[in-house]
Order: structure tokens, then sequence, then C-alpha cells
């Protein structure tokens, strides 16, 4: 059985590639929730729906994110009327904050909701909130204090962040399934995806207790680099590796991880880092980490699967 760890984009390309080499009920994807946040009323999980959309295969392929061959009549009747339009809901994906919202009025769990559509949505892996109570990451930057959502949409990720802090992280309790998945004796793999390491991993990994287990965990724990050369793949991960005072490359993704990892896999350009990671005590394996196409996804998949055999 595996555990991956994920964000958005990044995290999606790569959980869509274990849900094709690793059979549905041996999968857990555990989704970082911090990025989740209420607007005009509506609660939003904006990397759930991006791991459901990416493998339900509806994503929009341009962006990563949102849904393909989406219209926007919704957001020009807002802005018509004088509303927010800094955030773009469109008009498929509302339906899936209204009925999201509406659930959890009822008092539905954020667990039981994303079950529900995900298996609607034809996917047939465990797709897990990191837990149903609110965790929501915000940043202090040269603008102040921002919530998440306010710095990576509203700012475009210009604000210099000096640091992240996770409003309710200390309250929160790690969902059932992700508990029940760590308790597995069948776990065998738990991986990292390669999704920003203080946006998306670390709301995850700071939950109570989640650390820990991992640490203390008999399964071999993997990340793939979000970092190739000095560049990440995507979002503003090597900014804000730069604006705290850290490296932008793989070798500082394995050190800041290097407690809870057995190895991690870089792209090519980085093989000349291998020794510094090495000396680290973590193991390397070097390969093509751009996931360009679904073939590149799951063909890194299975390289990452093989790790664990």
């Amino acid at each position: 059985m595996i555990i991956a760890l994920s964000g958005g984009v990044g995290g999606a390309k790569l959980s869509f590639g274990l849900s094709q080499v690793v059979a549905p009920d041996d999968l857990k994807i555990i989704v970082n929730t911090g990025d989740d946040f209420e607007h005009m009323g509506l609660h939003v999980s904006p990397d759930i729906d991006t791991v459901c959309y990416t493998l339900a295969k509806i994503a929009n392929p341009k962006t990563g994110w949102g849904l393909v061959d989406e219209t926007w009549k919704f957001m020009h009747a807002t802005e018509r009327l004088g509303g927010p339009t800094w955030f773009q809901l469109g008009d498929q994906d509302l339906a899936t904050h209204v009925l999201r919202t509406e659930r959890l009025r009822l008092g539905h769990s954020l667990s039981d909701i994303t079950r529900d559509f995900s298996q609607r949505l034809g996917l047939t892996c465990a797709i897990i909130p990191m837990s149903d109570d609110p965790v929501r990451t915000e940043v202090d930057s040269s603008l102040g204090r921002l919530k998440f959502q306010d710095y990576f949409v509203r700012h475009h990720c210009e604000p210099v962040v000096t640091k992240i802090i996770y409003q309710g992280i200390e309250r929160a309790v790690p969902s059932d399934s992700f508990t029940q998945a760590l308790s597995d004796s069948r776990l065998k793999l738990i991986v990292f995806c390669p999704s920003n390491p203080f946006l998306s991993l670390d709301p995850i990994l700071h939950l109570p207790g989640i650390a820990q287990r991992v640490r203390d965990s008999k399964a071999k724990v993997v990340a793939v680099s979000p970092i190739i050369g000095n560049a990440a793949v995507k979002g503003p991960a090597a900014k804000m590796l730069q604006e705290l005072g850290m490296q932008v490359s793989a070798y500082e993704i394995a050190r800041y991880y290097q407690d809870l990892l057995d190895c991690i896999f870089i792209d090519k350009i980085d093989a000349h880092l291998t020794p510094l990671i090495e000396a680290l005590g973590v193991k390397v394996v070097v390969s093509s980490i751009l996931m360009k196409d679904d073939a590149d996804r799951t063909r890194l998949a299975r390289e990452v699967l093989e790790y664990s055999v």
C-alpha cells in the first residue's frame, strides 16, 4: 500500500501516474487543505479539486487546474454587478463549490464529500483531505500578513515572504482515513509528490503527530524534487526558498526533509548534487523528473514504485 502526499498541479501529475500503476485499493492520496478558503460564501478546496480533476482527465491541460472547456458566464455577471473577480470561478467548477458548501452546512465532513465527488468522477483510488478541521495557510510578507489566496492569486506571489503560518494547525486532527492509512500494516511506501514544500507538503506534515509517524514508519519515504536546476517546475517554490534564505536546488529539498527521507528523485541535470545529498544520509535516484505528459507521469510513478520493491 502506498501513501502519496500531494499539493496541487505538481502533486496531481505524479498522483495521476501512481493511479495508473498502483491498484486502486493500494493507493491513498493525501491532499493539502491549507489552501482552502471561503470565497463569496463558498468553500473552495483548490488542491483537492485539482487532484480529482487531473485523475479524472477533465483538468484544463493548459493551466493544470480548473476544468477543460470551461465557460465564464458567472464571472462576467459577477463583474457586471460589481462583485470580486480576482479569483476566477468557472461555470462548471462552480457546481463543485456550491455542492460542497451546502453539504458542509448540512454537517457532512470534507472527507465524506471528497469521497463522494471523486467516485462520481469515476475515480477508484482514495482522495483524502489531510484533515476535516480548518487549517489556513498565511504568509508574513512585504505587504504584511496575507491569506494564502491573497498572496497566491490576488498578488500573483509577488510580495517577499518572510514567514509561513498555518492557522489552526495545533487544533487540527488528521482525517480518519489518513490516520488509518498510516497505521495500515500493508504500507510500504510514502511519497512526497513534487509539490511546494512550504505551501503544500508542510501543512500536511505539520499536523499534530504526522511528521513523527512518518519518521517512525517502517515504510520507505521517497520525495520527488519540485526543483530542477535552479528553478521550480511551477509556482513560487524557488522564489520562496530564496526569500527564506535557502538554496534553490534539489539539495536544499533533500536537506529540508533529511530526517524524514530515505530517498529523493532528482533530475539528470542535477546529477552532480548526488554526493552532497547522499552525505545527508539520503539515497539519490537520478531520472528525468519533468512530467510533460501522461506517459512521463506514468513512467516516473513506476520508477518511484520500483524503489519500494
